[in-house]
This record gives C-alpha cells, structure tokens and sequence, in this order.
C-alpha cells in the first residue's frame, strides 16, 4: 500500500489579521509550505473553509487560490463540513495520494473572522446548525455547548472548576507556540473569576475566533526530492463519521458517538491501539467538547473526561498530552483551517521540530476535527517512520 507523506508543512500566526485578505492569507501558509516540501509542484488543490461565503463574501475558493497561487490549471476544489472542514480538505488530499490517481496534493484550510464583526458573524456561525430546528431560535454554538456541559455536570457531579484544567493546560503549552493567539498560562483563580459566555460556559471553556491558514504537501515517499531534510511523517490512517446534525436528534447527546467511531475506525486501519498513541489533539472549541472526545476516544470512562485535565493526565508529561501546542483554546480557532493547524503541529511533533512544546519521543499522534457538536468528526493518525 501507497504511504502517504506529509512532505511540506506552513501556517500563519493565528489571530486578527485585519490587514491581509483570505486569498494573502492562504498563500503564506501554501509557500511555506511547498518550500518546506523542497519545492514539489501540486498536481491538486483542496481548500478547507467554513465560512468564506458568509464572512467574506467569497465562494469558489478552489480556483481563486490555485490562481492566486500560481498553480492556474490544476484541479482545486474547497471541502467544506462546519469546524472539520479542514480536516475533511486533509482526507481528500489523503485519498487522491493514497489511490494513485494524483503524485502530490496541496491541501491549505483558511478563514478570516475579521472580514464581518459583532452580529454578521453570529449569523453566519448559525449556519453551521439546524438552521429549522435550532438556528431560527437563536441557539448559538456557545448555547449548544452551554446545554451540554450544564447537563454533563449535572449527570456527574462535576464541580463549577471541574473543567478549569483544560483550559490551564491549553494556555501552558500555547505558551511555546510562536504561532498562537495567546502565549500566556492562565491560574485556575483567574479561571474561576472569568465573566460567563453562556453558563456554564465561561471564557475561558471557549476557543476564541481567529484568523488564519495553514498548509500541508502530500506526496508518496518516493517522489520526495534528494537531499530532503525531515524526518519523514505518514499518515498512518484517516476516517470520517457524522451524526444528526441538530442535537435534539440523538438519543445520548452527550455520547460524541461520530467522535467514538472515526478514532475506532482510524485506529483499526492503523493497526494500533490506545497506548500506542503518544498525543492527541483533540477539537476543544468548548472545554465540554475535550471532555467528550477524550472519553469517545477510549482515553476515559463516560463522565470522566474531566478528570484527565484536573489530574494532569493531559499535560505534556501527563499520561496523553492534549492541545501540546495550544489547542483551539490558545492557539485560536481558525474555523475551516483548524484541521489543517493541527496536522501542521503533529508532524512538528513527530519531526521533533516543536521547540518548547516537543513531546519527548513522540512518534504516533491522533488528530480530530469536529463540526458543530461532533455532527461530522473526521480522525488521522499520524506516524513517524
């Protein structure tokens, strides 16, 4: 079977770019990314973006960034699944390696909050929900998780902190990111004393909206140039799974059983197990949804996610490190690119290129990106060789 290499990887620095456009924006990350590779020429483009149409009047993406980018004539197309979108872009630049049909895939994921603010990007963020059932009543995404995590508490007695460590050890690791949003620790009375978002949910159980774009080249490894000068990262395996899309549809809302079958899938194509994996970086637009991936990911029992982060399970030593470079909550959540930021900062890992925020040995990572309340989840392995 065909490996597939992470060859080139870029990113931008995540947060308020006011003076860039989304076309600027995304070509930052794809040079570098393409230099990274040792110049490889992409035979296809695929665009992860959640909300370019809304926010920046911008559909089309595909063949405006192949243009802008120099690469007029290729195939490119934009992927688009809420908050995996650009974790669904990287599983379709995977499978036209992995099939043979294409030598190298570009794959960037980019979004620019800053074109709208206040109430324009309120209602675009809507359109990722039931726009019938639950947009037209004017549930947001923090009311959605608000919902969850109040419900969660309250099935298992999970203390008003009990979800204080997840954001503690995101802003610990961001800290070390040169690309973050925020490059600050955070102390749990900081944590405990922060105004409401919509409670329970508080400041700082939310990923803060951002702009920016990150890149990676796919290729097989016997294209890559001579002379290449990293050690070489696979994707070792990728699966997607949805679920309802509103949550008033599922029987066990607090199951993120999308979540549970894509790392199983995943996994079972990988042929490894739990223990195996040296780090995860998991979809913590809410600290809610940490808890329920780590716990969809077999890494806890039900209702016991939140344990993991109050323990220090999840820290950079702890027993499965978590958000090793940020997370959404430090690093920023760049919508549509957000899975892309995360496959940049595993491969950082596995290359040993994370500077402070290495993973001592780290040689299998697990990435997951989620859209909405783990509507879509879509899962990689990635594995140094």
């Amino acid at each position: 079977m065909t490996d597939v290499i992470i060859a080139g990887i870029g990113q931008t620095d995540v947060g308020e770019h006011w003076g860039i456009g989304l076309r600027d924006l995304a070509y930052a990350a794809v040079k570098d990314a393409i230099a990274d590779s040792g110049g490889l020429q992409p035979q296809a483009l695929f665009v992860g973006n959640m909300l370019a149409p809304n926010l920046s009047n911008q559909a089309h993406l595909g063949v405006l960034l192949a243009d802008h980018c120099g690469m007029r004539g290729i195939e490119a197309v934009t992927v688009e699944a809420a908050g995996a979108s650009g974790g669904a872009a990287l599983r379709q630049g995977y499978l036209a390696v992995k099939s043979g049909l294409v030598d190298v895939a570009l794959v960037v994921g980019v979004e620019k909050f800053t074109d709208q603010v206040g109430g324009g990007v309120d209602a675009a963020m809507a359109t990722t929900s039931d726009s019938d059932f639950e947009a037209v009543q004017g549930l947001t995404a923090s009311g959605q998780a608000a919902l969850l995590m109040r419900r969660y508490m309250h099935e298992y007695g999970v203390p008003a902190d009990g979800f204080a460590g997840f954001a503690l050890t995101a802003h610990a690791n961001g800290v070390g990111n040169p690309k973050a949003m925020f490059r600050k620790a955070i102390r749990v009375e900081a944590y405990a004393q922060a105004e409401m978002v919509s409670a329970p949910v508080n400041l700082f159980d939310a990923a803060p909206n951002a702009d920016g774009a990150a890149a990676v080249v796919l290729t097989r490894s016997d294209l890559l140039p001579n002379g290449y000068p990293h050690a070489l990262v696979k994707i070792a395996a990728s699966a997607v799974s949805t679920d309802t899309l509103a949550l008033h549809d599922r029987h066990d809302p607090l199951g993120f059983w999308a979540a549970r079958e894509s790392v199983e899938m995943a996994r079972h194509r990988a042929g490894v197990t739990l223990d195996e994996i040296d780090f995860f970086e998991y979809h913590d637009a809410y600290s809610i949804y940490a808890a329920l991936s780590l716990e969809a990911a077999g890494f806890a029992p039900r209702g016991e996610g939140w344990k993991l982060a109050a323990q220090g399970a999840i820290a950079r030593g702890g027993r499965i490190p978590c958000a090793t470079m940020g997370g959404l909550k430090a690093r920023g959540f760049p919508g549509g690119a957000t899975g892309l930021y995360q496959a940049v900062e595993a491969a950082l890992q596995l290359r040993g290129q994370a500077g402070a925020c290495q993973v001592s040995e780290a040689r299998l990572g697990l990435i997951q990106s989620l859209g909405g309340p783990a509507s879509t989840a879509v899962t990689h392995l990635l594995e140094k060789l």
